[in-house]
């Protein structure tokens, strides 16, 4: 559950910031995601530093970090 809604609100944060914002999504099953050092099923990363849950399943949230981030 956990996991889609952090997919779920990356995808709109892509479709909010457009081409300001590189995605790539990983699911834990995939090969790229081996190469990560991951402690949690549901993992992000912003520039690879590590975002808490409670901020990557939040739309509001993420788009607040994603405007200071970005800026």
């Amino acid at each position: 559950m956990t996991c889609q809604k952090a997919i779920g609100v990356a995808k709109a944060m892509k479709k909010k910031f457009g081409e300001d914002l590189d995605l790539t999504i990983y699911t834990n099953d995939s090969k790229k995601a081996g190469s990560y050092d991951l402690k949690a099923s549901t993992t992000v990363f912003v520039d690879k530093e590590w975002i808490s849950l409670d901020v990557v399943t939040s739309n509001e949230r993420m788009e607040g970090f994603l405007n200071k981030h970005l800026s």
